[in-house]
């Protein structure tokens, strides 16, 4: 594998190095065969080059502007997509979505490239459609023979049905260019309305057909480029979106021309044929080649040692449940991503000055499985009469639980917990994690906020349980490199010591997986009433014992919400499905979040672990407006497009 990551490295190189350069040169209406691609090479440097610009929301992503700055931009103080829903949240900052984030239509000016200059168009969304469409009438023209075209027609549509994808559950419908525009002096000539919303989606669903047929047989041991499985997963993917935008889209009140003239929203009656559009592709990727990674663990501990692998080592998962994965080769901006030194906890950040940013919510925590009893949330229970819903922090006239060690309050919990959050006392990279806000004095008194110590019996004791930050990785609020909900992230950091660098991870990513597919499947069976029952369930609780559990679930939109939720964590799909089904508005409503204090009881002897939930200390009402489920058409007086509602 070393190998190829080389190669593919040099590749990567050439294309942004030479291949780019050359396009540049060259107008691309122009371009030839003899020019780029008279041999098999200069076509593998371009088809690189398009699948480096997809539109995949990996570990680089940074939802703040858009794709121009996705890939690697360092100074975005580790914001991540997950901290605008309500499971995570920033350090030091409250999130909610604006107008500035999630765009993928143009190209900020200001931003710069791999080689420090500004970007150009070569970074929209229209030309990697204008470079995809060129490629398409070149393919007749290489001298390669019939089966290598047939792969690259394939390869071809898969990757624009990508672009289409990106922008329709972004903007909705959006001009259908199929074709190279050629400019001959008026601009007026190279005006495409938009289509609407519904001929966008089944557009990409068209192309996922292409992709199909054109791949059949094609095989991808390495799972980085398009395959039959890699269209099959994005049919699955787009046609889900677009059957919950058909049926949720009586939840949302938006009005104006682009909904008068159905370029956003879909017709109610449309639902059933897109779930069925995400039932067959999924049940025939479900019946292909692929399998749960690790999908009979002998002990949760097992359960929560595979899925966390998989997330740090992707390749583990080639020939089980991998379907395409976006390979990771090069440091530097715009390559390698920041998890590793913005995530780390602060005891393990190994000098770099910025860490622990991510922070799973307690409302995130809540919504996992107590193997003792499955099928529903299981929210943390922190005082003996069992209240859930008091975040109004410590009250002395309450009776909390006691435990000697913090981990004790999620031993029963859900391996995919201990595998994708770090936990109150958890183990990391060898080092006892330390998540500590106050303690109880033997008087009474609680003390909380503010780093102070005392001694009781010989010993001394921490509000933030330690005397040095460097011991402590928890509610100091000294540069906002402490988590500030009691919880950090686990999934997909590296094991090894933190490069205090920027940009020095390498992490590969699944953008499909089969587990999503199964997923998909057992979403659109219990909202539609089409598909196989037996399918769905069986499907949902495969995923479950993947996860150590041992009782089989019914089928409900509500365990599959919740499956959704843990299975694909941080994985940059929350955020689109709460958009997709239209819910967003809902659960972001002046909403705040919610926060685990582990405080010490200094009353006891010898003292004992005591939790109190309370919202965020950087916690302020969000809410999500209903304009924010379609993007902000840009350049408006250039293109002359119709804009999207309330914008």
């Amino acid at each position: 594998m070393k190998k190829i990551n080389f190669i593919l490295a040099i590749v990567f190189l050439m294309v942004v190095s030479s291949c780019h350069d050359q396009l540049d040169v060259q107008p691309l209406d122009r371009i030839t065969a003899g020019s780029l691609f008279g041999d098999p090479g200069g076509t593998e440097l371009y088809m690189a080059d398009l699948y480096f610009r997809l539109p995949v929301e990996d570990l680089n992503y940074y939802p703040r502007q858009g794709f121009e700055v996705s890939y690697g931009g360092p100074n975005n103080a580790g914001e991540a997509q997950a901290m605008f829903t309500p499971w995570a949240s920033h350090s030091g900052r409250n999130l909610g979505l604006n107008g500035d984030h999630l765009r993928w239509w143009s190209v900020d000016r200001g931003t710069r490239g791999i080689d420090g200059d500004r970007l150009d168009d070569d970074h929209t969304p229209w030309t990697l459609i204008r470079n995809v469409n060129l490629f398409i009438d070149i393919i007749p023209t290489l001298d390669v023979d019939d089966q290598i075209k047939t792969q690259y027609r394939g390869e071809a549509a898969f990757i624009r049905a990508f672009a289409y994808f990106g922008l329709a559950k972004r903007y909705g419908g959006v001009p259908i260019i199929t074709e190279a525009q050629v400019f001959e002096g008026n601009p007026d000539d190279l005006l495409v309305t938009r289509s609407t919303e519904k001929e966008t989606w089944d557009f990409v669903l068209s192309e996922c057909d292409v992709a199909i047929a054109n791949l059949e047989g094609i095989e991808v041991p390495q799972a980085r480029k398009a395959s039959k499985w890699a269209a099959l997963a994005l049919q699955s993917r787009a046609a889900l979106f677009a059957a919950s935008v058909a049926k949720f889209g009586s939840e949302i009140d938006l009005a104006g021309p682009a909904v008068a003239e159905g370029l956003v929203g879909l017709p109610a009656s449309a639902a059933d044929d897109y779930y069925q559009q995400c039932l067959d592709a999924s049940k025939e990727l479900m019946d292909g080649p692929f399998s749960l990674y690790g999908a009979s663990p002998a002990s949760p501990e097992e359960a929560a040692q595979n899925f966390q692998a998989m997330f740090v080592d992707p390749d583990l998962a080639l020939g089980t449940e991998a379907i395409f994965i976006k390979g990771k080769t090069l440091q530097g901006e715009f390559q390698a991503n920041n998890y590793d030194i913005w995530f780390n906890p602060h005891q393990t950040r190994n000098g770099w000055p910025h860490p622990g940013r991510m922070c799973p919510t307690l409302d995130f925590i809540d919504m996992f499985e107590s193997y003792n009893n499955p099928g529903v949330n299981t929210p943390v229970v922190t005082t003996v009469d069992g209240d859930v819903d008091d975040y109004n922090g410590y009250d002395p006239n309450r009776e909390y639980l006691k435990f000697d060690d913090p981990t004790e309050l999620f031993a029963d919990r859900d391996a995919r917990l201990h595998a994708s959050v770090i936990i109150p006392g958890s183990m990391f990279k060898e080092t006892k994690i330390v998540y500590q806000n106050g303690y109880v004095q033997p008087d009474g008194e609680f003390k909380t906020d503010t780093k102070l110590s005392m001694e009781v019996d010989g010993v001394t004791y921490h509000t933030f349980g330690a005397a040095d930050s460097k011991d402590y990785s928890g509610f100091d609020p000294t540069g906002s490199n402490h988590t500030s909900t009691g919880f950090g992230l686990r999934k997909f950091l590296q094991p090894d010591p933190v490069v205090p660098a920027w940009n020095q991870g390498t992490t590969d990513f699944m953008e499909f997986r089969l587990a999503e597919v199964m997923l998909n499947y057992a979403e659109a069976q219990v909202e539609s009433g089409l598909g196989d029952a037996n399918v769905a369930t069986d499907a949902l609780n495969a995923i479950r014992r993947r996860a150590g559990h041992t009782v089989d679930i019914p089928v409900t939109v509500d365990n599959v919400k919740r499956e959704r939720i843990v299975e694909l964590a941080f994985e940059n799909k929350a955020l689109w499905d709460l958009i997709r089904r239209r819910e967003f508005h809902k659960v972001m409503d002046q909403s705040l979040k919610y926060a685990l204090v582990p405080v010490m009881d200094l009353r006891e002897t010898p003292p004992k672990y005591m939790f109190i939930r309370q919202k965020t200390r950087q916690s302020a009402p969000i809410t999500f407006r209903q304009r924010d489920y379609y993007r902000r058409i840009e350049n408006l007086a250039l293109n002359q497009l119709v804009q999207n509602p309330e914008w």
